[in-house]
Parts: C-alpha cells; structure tokens; sequence
C-alpha cells in the first residue's frame, strides 16, 4: 500500500455540493492500494501512519504523532498513487488492485487507525471527490509497504 500523509490544520473531502469528511488539526492521508496487497499492509500502514511523529511539540521539534497532538486523519482512496507513468505520457493503472478488493483493504486501514485510537473520516470509495487541504508547514511524506520501514 503507499500513501501520501500530509500534516494538516485542517482538511474536508466533498462529493458534489455534500461534505462527508472533515477534519481539523491531523493528518491527510491519501492512500494507494497495489495489487499483491494484503491485511497486513493495511495493518503496517495505520501503525506507521498514526506512529509518524511529524507534530511539533512545546520546543519546536517534530515529536508528537497524531493522537499526542489531538489530531484526527481523513483517509482518501486515491488509486492514481499506483499510476505509472514509465511509458509515455497517460499513465498506466495496472499495478493498482481491483477496487472491491481495494475498498475492502482501504476500510481495515482505517480501522486499524480506529482501533489505535484516532478518528478516522473518510470520502467516499469510487466516486469523484474534492479534497480540500490546508498543509501545515508543509509536511508531506511518501510511505510504501513495499519499503522497509
């Protein structure tokens, strides 16, 4: 699974003219789901994820993960993560996992982040969102299973 985590102040998904995720302080966290992945990659993502310490604590030092610094996470599927661009100019999908497998490992990864104890929103899987965000600092960080973390 890869995803790309960006530190936020605050952040919302809309479908159409709807909001169906809104957080403030937290993490963005748009996430790719590959072919070949499994339990486990969800399962390692939210425990890297939720564990980055990518918050500034009183002395001005990235030190505190989300739940230390009262954040939550809105979690975006985001299959263009996979896309591959080696051949030419439109990017191939392939290495992106069907979506009803995907869906399926997309949800444990915010249940994973659930159960560690930050809430989780979320857009809304196969549709076409607007993800609104205001990235503190910036910080934004790739992170793979496929890479040894």
């Amino acid at each position: 699974m890869r995803a790309v985590v960006q530190r936020v102040t605050q952040a919302s998904v809309s479908v159409g003219d709807e909001i169906v995720g809104r957080i403030g302080t937290g993490l963005c966290v748009l996430v790719g789901v590959a072919q070949g992945d499994d339990e486990h990659d969800a399962t390692a993502l939210a425990a890297k994820v939720v564990g980055m310490r990518i918050f500034e604590d009183d002395g001005g030092k990235m030190n505190r993960d989300v739940i230390e610094a009262g954040g939550g996470i809105l979690a975006v599927s985001q299959f263009t993560l996979l896309g591959d661009l080696r051949k030419g100019r439109r990017p191939s999908f392939g290495d992106a996992m069907d979506p009803e497998r995907a869906s399926v490992l997309f949800e444990r990864f915010c249940m994973e982040a659930r159960e560690l104890g930050v809430a989780v929103e979320t857009g809304r899987f196969r549709t076409h969102m607007r993800v609104a965000i205001d990235n503190d600092g910036p910080v934004t960080l790739l992170v793979d299973t496929r890479r040894a973390f």
